[in-house]
């Protein structure tokens, strides 16, 4: 009985016009993550291009070799906190998920708590992602807590 449950579950999923559900986790890999980005402003982006790649990293670290990334087989994704006042800031992917033509990143923000000691310099948090190819054409970047 359980194997005809899932057996018609299986034919249901598989029809014409039947949402695609939502696939596996891409793997990932840090490119590189750190408080020191000469990006001062927050933003999230997906990088499909070494053209692409060359202009972020340009804003980036311009004083710094850009990574090599096999776009036929990769992209990137990153973000940038923006400039804040002081150490204890952090991003970070934590998922990405592809579904529905879509590309869902999950990303969080740490702060500092209240109270904490911290070093007084700017910092510009930041995190730089390789995922696996994919021809999604909307991303959609989630700050979960």
């Amino acid at each position: 009985m359980i194997a005809v449950v899932f057996a018609l579950a299986a034919a249901l999923l598989q029809q014409p016009g039947a949402p695609e559900p939502a696939k596996a986790s891409h793997m990932s890999r840090t490119i590189e993550k750190g408080d020191q980005s000469n990006i001062e402003e927050a933003k999230q982006v997906l990088v499909r291009n070494d053209a692409e790649w060359a202009r972020l990293w340009q804003q980036h670290a311009p004083d710094r070799p850009r990574p090599a990334i096999d776009f036929s087989k990769e992209m990137v994704i990153g973000l940038f906190m923006g400039s804040r006042p002081n150490a204890g800031f952090s991003t970070a992917v934590t998922n990405t998920t592809a579904g529905n033509g879509a590309l869902i990143v999950k990303y969080t923000e740490s702060v500092p708590p209240r109270g904490a000691i911290t070093a007084q310099v700017l910092t510009f948090p930041y995190h730089l992602v390789a995922i696996p190819k994919s021809d999604v054409k909307d991303v959609k970047f989630e700050k979960v807590q």
